[in-house]
């Protein structure tokens, strides 16, 4: 669901953040319109509107764990769960957690990849939420679900700051709810 269904309908902050957000054509391949995040992070009013409406959406949901998905959920995520004081776990690439870990391969548009997660860095019965960039085919937020999951946590929602208005990837989502700010940005003429 997006954020402008749910709330914040016409709220301002939303229109900031899709306007702060760059579109480089044809990155990292032909025919990818990439949402580059870095300029959002650039101007500290809306990168904390983003952040604040994540806060507002999950203050008063118990939520324990704020899972972020690297390396663009590690931007947003330890914010969100040191404003509603749950602990921030980093879910990584391989090879980069240096003590015990599970992990989830996935399924890419262009290829695989796997997250890893450190054993024991959630306990059973917490109830998390998994913070990323942008959705598009599911992924990796099934990955990271299924990595919590398996250790005992509970997913109550997922949430990215980007997503397409047909996400793809919902049905890869075993029911859990996504929650979204702003729909990919376009450039006009472009191309």
């Amino acid at each position: 669901m997006f954020a402008a269904e749910n709330g914040v309908k016409g709220d301002p902050r939303l229109e900031a953040i899709s306007e702060a957000i760059r579109v480089i054509p044809h990155f990292p391949k032909q025919g990818i319109m990439f949402q580059d995040i870095t300029t959002l992070l650039l101007n500290h009013k809306v990168f904390k509107h983003t952040v604040d409406i994540f806060v507002d959406r999950y203050k008063n949901m118990d939520i324990s764990v704020v899972a972020g998905i690297e390396a663009r959920g590690f931007m947003f995520g330890p914010s969100i769960a040191l404003a509603i004081g749950a602990k921030f776990v980093p879910l990584r690439k391989p090879g980069k957690l240096p003590g015990e870990v599970i992990y989830e391969a996935y399924e890419l548009e262009y290829g695989e990849d796997c997250l890893e997660m450190h054993i024991g860095a959630v306990q059973q019965g917490e109830k998390a939420v998994v913070i990323d960039d942008l959705v598009a085919t599911g992924g990796t937020l099934s990955a990271a679900i299924k990595l919590l999951e398996r250790m005992g946590a509970e997913v109550v929602e997922c949430a990215c700051v980007i997503g397409l208005p047909e996400v793809k990837g919902q049905s890869r989502l075993d029911g859990k709810p996504l929650y979204i700010l702003v729909e990919p940005r376009e450039i006009e003429n472009c191309c």
